[in-house]
């Protein structure tokens, strides 16, 4: 019975081992995730730095028409 167990054990050893060789291949070849996501923190940081300038700039043009409107 134990020869029998190992026997079976065995080939599912096998078996698992091909299905995850099976399912890991497409993931170990395909890197278009991981460049995705570079790309969306790159556009984050664009995105960033714009909303500050965009900022900055209002709060100046903000001081500028406060001092127009104050010499009228």
């Amino acid at each position: 019975m134990a020869a029998r167990l190992s026997t079976k054990g065995h080939h599912m050893l096998k078996f698992v081992i091909f299905l995850q060789s099976f399912l890991s291949e497409p993931v170990r070849r395909d890197d278009k995730g991981a460049t995705a996501i570079e790309y969306g923190l790159i556009v984050t940081l664009i995105a960033v730095v714009i909303i500050g300038v965009v900022t900055g700039i209002g709060l100046a043009l903000r001081g500028q028409f406060t001092t127009v409107l104050g010499s009228l």
